[in-house]
């Protein structure tokens, strides 16, 4: 027995428990089966010949085959493996040096790290719970306000579940149906727009009310400088580089105990900055005119196919059938279950090394116009910049320069790496996601025993190259083959050795595992209940009665953009996210077509909604967070007073998404068409 006002009801029900407390991964379980149940039940059958206990199973086997959801264990696995190896304090003291003479300063860069370190992090929690020991204190011993403080910390942390790698797109991307590379494309643009708007507003707070941030005493950010260094200053800038360049010729020029191995330090460090500026345009010049255009070129050159493999309106999973898709949320591909739990969503392929199709004109690739003036205007103004930097660049400034070095370059690295494998379609998300595992344990280990890890990388890099040597493989694939072997060898032989003499170790990586075991099985949890809940309510009619009762409105496609955006913002005042990506977002996606609303724009602005979960009272997951660590004067009302402001940013930032959709749509066009 089905009926439309049953499934209206476990809409309710399910609204009221989670609001009561109740776990709701196994509230939308016991809703499932209760309602299940009832929607199969005839007169006359056996209590335990219903159908609803071969949809249980049923749907829990298609969560448990959903390849896409592989990458959620790997990434959370190499957020705590990151947070526990305790790399932020380090992080945080150099760019506070580096942004030590700007207005607010400190909160400029507790909303840096914390983007910084949510993107390599992804985990809320964690981040709040870290910046808000490391820097809360500070903020308020220099005098900030508390709101100000407070409010930077718990909305820095919650940009991590936004800007990619980040496990909330994941989530959606299960429950649409939708590519998780594009999403990740798509959601790049915005989260760092969304970065500057709040530091936009940080600046603008702190330049019209100085009292709110005061600045720093001298004696807080200065830097040791050596002798010898303090030596090769020269001129009324002080610069450093060029006498630094002229002792390797002249070693008289030294003052002190320095000698060659301080100077080649030194000059390593500056050769930093420059190798990354000049591999940036390198890379992004191979992408766009080498590794993109040739292909474009034969595709269009190519003689006409078919007229069967060249219709344009043919979906993409005809033009690939052998091609993996992403799995609907919890769909087994059962032929005996009903249609109406099984949503439709067309989605291009997910688990493959390219989105793009050569035989369509999709537009993939294309060199943007005034790329050229762009590209060489920008690397003229980077030379410039840097040949100022290092003009200007006295002995305390390349002190600074050594920190940032040592704490924030191997995490920026790592995290380009894993983003970069992901978006140019070199890796599939989950295999980006191994790559980020590793890459932290890496990390890890080397923040400790930097030395031993840095020479058996070399002897793993060695032999890599002459494995793939041995293979007859090309110069690019010798790197990337010597960059697997030294990860490899760098991170196994002296991590399993120091495992064994290393207690401190040992507990950080018992506790990383704990923990992503423990978030992975809530979140696996939350599908398996999701999948069950969404399939009766299907059964019952309950989202056809929605979809009817949407379309008699007659909403235009902004109207329905509206209501659907502020039914989710009202959503985060009670929900958390993860409820309210899984319950409430398939309610909106199947309407999505009608309204002709592209489902990555809609899931972007989202994920971009989404940040009001945590930062919305009364549940505002961020501000509890910040209160188990904060100082006992600092109240519950003064961080929800300081997170106010930034919950407007976000609606200005959703805003500024429909104005210009290509904010959110030209990175994944670009890279893999329309």
């Amino acid at each position: 027995m089905s009926d439309p006002s049953l499934g209206l009801t476990m809409l309710g029900l399910i609204v009221i428990a989670i609001m009561m407390g109740f776990p709701t991964a196994f509230t939308l379980m016991g809703l499932g089966a209760v309602f299940g149940y009832i929607a199969f039940w005839t007169a006359g059958q056996h209590w335990y010949d219903n159908r609803i206990f071969d949809l249980i199973p049923q749907k829990t086997y298609g969560v448990m085959t959903n390849d896409v959801l592989l990458s959620i264990p790997l990434f959370v696995f190499m957020g705590y493996v990151m947070e526990r190896a305790a790399l932020v304090d380090k992080m945080f003291h150099s760019v506070q040096l580096a942004f030590r003479r700007v207005p607010a300063s400190l909160a400029v860069t507790t909303m840096l790290v914390s983007a910084f370190w949510g993107i390599a992090s992804g985990i809320v929690g964690a981040v709040v719970v870290l910046m808000g020991v490391i820097s809360m204190r500070p903020m308020l011993n220099a005098g900030y306000d508390v709101k100000l403080a407070s409010g930077v910390i718990t909305a820095g942390g919650t940009l991590g579940i936004l800007i990619p790698p980040s496990v909330m797109i994941i989530v959606y991307a299960a429950v649409a149906g939708q590519s998780i590379v594009k999403l990740y494309a798509a959601a790049m643009l915005p989260g760092f727009f969304l970065t500057a708007l709040y530091l936009l507003y940080i600046l603008a707070w702190a330049i019209i009310n100085p009292k709110i941030a005061p600045k720093l005493r001298p004696d807080q950010y200065r830097v040791a400088v050596p002798d010898w260094l303090q030596g090769l200053e020269r001129g009324r800038s002080r610069s450093v580089v060029p006498g630094l360049v002229a002792s390797v010729f002249r070693p008289a020029m030294l003052k002190g105990a320095a000698g060659y191995d301080a100077i080649a330090k030194s000059l390593m460090v500056l050769s930093v900055p420059l190798l990354l500026t000049v591999g940036t345009f390198v890379a992004g010049w191979w992408y766009v005119v080498i590794y993109n255009a040739p292909e474009v070129a034969i595709a269009a050159a190519a003689p006409p196919r078919e007229p069967a493999t060249t219709v344009p309106s043919a979906p993409a999973e005809k033009r690939a059938p052998a091609e993996e898709k992403p799995q609907e949320l919890g769909a087994a591909g059962s032929a005996a279950e009903p249609a109406e739990s099984q949503p439709k969503a067309e989605g291009p392929p997910e688990e493959m090394s390219s989105l793009r199709d050569p035989t369509a004109e999709s537009g993939a690739g294309r060199i943007p116009k005034h790329f050229y003036a762009w590209f060489w205007g920008l690397a003229a103004a980077s030379g410039f910049t840097l040949l100022l930097y290092f003009w200007r660049m006295d002995g305390e400034q390349l002190e600074i320069l050594k920190e940032l070095c040592v704490s924030v370059v191997p995490l920026g690295v790592l995290t380009v790496v894993v983003l970069a494998v992901i978006l140019f379609g070199i890796c599939t998300a989950t295999e980006s996601a191994a790559i980020g595992a590793l890459g932290a344990l890496y990390l890890a280990v080397m923040a400790k025993y930097l030395r031993q890890v840095l020479w058996w990388s070399l002897v793993g890099f060695i032999i890599g190259v002459a494995l793939g040597w041995w293979q007859g493989e090309d110069w690019a694939s010798l790197v990337v083959a010597g960059s697997i072997g030294g990860t490899l060898v760098g991170t196994v032989v002296p991590g399993l050795w120091y495992l064994r003499t290393s207690a401190e170790l040992r507990l950080n990586l018992k506790q990383a595992t704990f923990l992503t075991a423990k978030t992975t099985a809530m979140v696996c949890w939350l599908f398996v209940g999701s999948a069950l809940f969404s399939a009766v309510f299907a059964l019952h009619g309950g989202q056809s009665l929605i979809e009817r009762w949407v379309l008699g409105m007659n909403l235009s496609p902004l109207g329905f953009m509206i209501t659907a955006q502020l039914i989710i913002f009202l959503l985060g005042w009670p929900l958390e996210w993860t409820e309210i990506i899984i319950i409430f977002c398939p309610i909106f996606i199947p309407l999505l077509p009608h309204f002709q609303i592209d489902p990555i724009l809609f899931g972007t602005m989202v994920a971009v909604n989404l940040q009001a979960a945590f930062l919305s009272p009364p549940v505002a997951m961020s501000a509890f967070y910040l209160k188990g660590v904060a100082p006992k004067h600092v109240t519950l009302n003064q961080i929800f007073a300081g997170m106010m402001p930034y919950m407007i940013i976000v609606c200005i930032c959703l805003v500024f998404m429909y104005i210009w959709p290509g904010m959110s749509l030209w990175l994944p066009e670009f890279l893999y068409g329309k």
